[in-house]
C-alpha cells in the first residue's frame, strides 16, 4: 500500500536529521585526521633512528639477547590485534580482524598455540561474542593513542615473551615464543592496509623500508657493553614500534570514518531526493484524483438537472 504524503514528509525529516549527524561526524574526522597524520609523521624519525641503533648493536655485536634469539621450537605465539573503540568507520575493524584470523589460522597450522591480546572495544566484543579467551585488552584510546599506553602494552608483551608475566594466582604464565602485531598501515586518505608484523624475536628492519643494507648502518661504540645497551634499547624499540603501529591505526581509523560518513551523507542526500520525488508524485496523484472527483460530481449534477428538465 502506498504511503501518504505526510508519511513521506516524516521520512524526509528523519533522513535530514540523520544527514546532519553523519555530516558532523565527517567534519570531525576530517579535522582530527590532520593531527593524527602529523603525530605519525613526527614519531617516524625517532622510530627510524632507534631502529638503526638497535640494528647496529644486533649486527656488529655477538651478544645473544633473549629478545633477539630464535627459539629452537616455537610452540606458543601472542597476537596483538589493534582495532577501534567506536564503529561508524566502514570496514576498518572487520578488515583488521580478518587479517588477524588469517594469521591465527596460519600459526595454528604450524602447530602453535595462540594467545590473543587486543586493543579497542571492537576486537574485545568480537572475541567475547565468539567466546574466545583474550589474555588482555586495552580500550579507550584508539583514535588518540598515547606513548604510555604503548609502553604498557609493550611491557606486557615483553613480560609474556620473557616468561615474566604472572597470572591471576601469582603463578608464572606459559612462555610465549613469538609476538605478532596486526594493525592497519596508513598509506593515504584512500588506502589503508591491514598488516601483520612479527615483533619478537626481533626481526630488525631499517624503518620497515625495503632496500636497506647493513653496510649503511652507522658504527657505534657500546658503553658500558653491548649487552647492557641491548637491555636498555630493545624494550624501547618494541614500545616505539607498538606506538608507531597505534598511530598508524589511529590515522587509518579516522580516514575510514571520514570516508564512511561521507558515503552515508551522500546516500542520505539521494534518499531525500527520492522521497521528495515520490512525495510530489503522491501529492500530484491526490490532486488529480480530487479534480477527477469534482469533475465527475459536476457532470453527474449536470446530467441530473438535464434529466429533470
Amino acid at each position: 500500500m502506498a504511503l501518504s504524503v505526510r508519511e513521506y514528509r516524516a521520512r524526509i525529516k528523519s533522513t535530514e536529521s540523520m544527514k546532519k549527524i553523519t555530516r558532523a561526524m565527517e567534519l570531525i574526522a576530517a579535522s582530527r585526521i590532520i593531527k593524527a597524520q602529523q603525530r605519525a609523521q613526527s614519531a617516524a624519525p625517532y622510530a627510524r633512528e632507534l631502529t638503526r641503533a638497535v640494528s647496529a648493536v644486533a649486527t656488529f655485536s655477538n651478544v645473544d639477547h633473549p629478545l633477539t634469539t630464535e627459539p629452537a621450537e616455537a610452540r606458543r605465539a601472542a597476537v596483538l590485534v589493534v582495532t577501534s573503540d567506536r564503529g561508524l568507520a566502514g570496514a576498518y575493524s572487520s578488515n583488521v580482524l580478518k587479517e588477524a584470523e588469517r594469521l591465527v589460522e596460519r600459526l595454528r597450522e604450524e602447530g602453535k598455540e595462540v594467545d590473543l591480546y587486543v586493543t579497542g572495544r571492537k576486537a574485545e566484543g568480537y572475541y567475547k561474542f565468539r567466546q574466545r579467551e583474550v589474555a588482555q585488552a586495552w580500550t579507550g584510546f584508539s583514535d588518540q593513542p598515547t606513548y604510555d599506553a604503548a609502553a604498557e602494552i609493550g611491557a606486557t608483551l615483553i613480560g609474556a615473551f620473557l616468561n615474566e608475566d604472572p597470572d591471576a594466582d601469582g603463578d608464572v604464565a606459559k612462555p610465549v615464543d613469538e609476538v605478532h602485531v596486526v594493525f592497519t598501515r596508513f598509506r593515504s586518505m584512500l588506502i589503508q592496509e591491514p598488516q601483520a608484523v612479527r615483533m619478537l624475536p626481533l626481526e630488525v628492519v631499517e624503518g620497515g623500508e625495503p632496500g636497506s643494507h647493513v653496510e649503511l648502518l652507522p658504527l657505534y661504540e657500546f658503553e658500558p657493553s653491548a649487552s647492557e645497551v641491548l637491555d636498555a634499547l630493545l624494550p624501547r624499540y618494541v614500545q616505539s614500534r607498538i606506538y608507531f603501529a597505534l598511530l598508524q591505526a589511529a590515522a587509518s581509523e579516522l580516514a575510514a570514518r571520514q570516508k564512511a560518513m561521507k558515503s552515508a551523507t551522500d546516500n542520505a542526500d539521494e534518499l531525500i531526493k527520492k522521497y521528495k520525488r515520490i512525495a510530489n508524485q503522491a501529492r500530484q496523484a491526490g490532486i488529480t484524483q480530487e479534480i477527477s472527483e469534482i469533475v465527475g460530481g459536476v457532470n453527474a449534477l449536470a446530467d441530473a438537472n438535464a434529466g429533470s428538465e
